[in-house]
């Protein structure tokens, strides 16, 4: 197994295990959260152990899902999961938006800049294109969640906010080889 695909796993497997186990256990996300926080928990450690070191994205990741999905547990209530996405898009925007801005820090460059070399114009603008993005998800979580059942919102996780990714990435090539170094 290469690594690129055991990072793929360690990256979406928790939420596939989250889906599966949320439908066999007939919608039930009590049943379901505690399997995502350990495959979530499992996953940060892979990656750490394959990359030999901190995986910033996806520990934050695991921490906000773990705190949120303590939460619903705690309080037997939905909601805190549901609004996992918005707060955890929300804070990426605000790290890209907030690092530029504040610290004259780009946080994108600083974390990809091993997978690909951009000119500072095309960091820039990635940077914010990735920022408005995370702000543009974090609004269509809300809608989802405030107004249609939870299995559309567990369904729009999955294969919503998923494909969007994909595809806004694959829109972001030109933007790419446009300025590469």
């Amino acid at each position: 197994m290469n690594k690129s695909f055991l990072k793929f796993i360690a990256d979406f497997g928790p939420l596939l295990i989250f889906f599966t186990i949320y439908y066999k256990s007939g919608n039930n996300l009590s049943v379901a959260i505690p399997p995502l926080i350990i495959a979530t928990i499992i996953a940060v450690a892979a990656i750490y152990f394959l990359e030999k070191k901190i995986p910033y994205v996806p520990l934050v990741g695991g921490i906000v899902i773990s705190l949120f999905g303590g939460l619903t547990l705690y309080f037997n209530n939905p909601v805190f999961l549901y609004m996992k996405p918005t707060i955890i898009n929300i804070i990426f925007a605000v790290i890209l938006i907030g690092g530029k801005i504040f610290f004259n820090k780009n946080f994108l460059k600083f974390f990809f800049k091993a997978a690909f070399q951009l000119d500072e114009l095309g960091w820039s603008k990635l940077n914010y294109r990735w920022a408005y993005f995370f702000i543009f998800l974090a609004i269509l979580n809300e809608i989802v969640w405030r107004t249609q059942p939870e299995t559309t919102w567990v369904n729009f996780k999955v294969w919503g906010i998923l494909p969007l990714t994909f595809i806004f990435t694959a829109i972001q090539l030109p933007l790419i080889n446009k300025h590469k170094i």
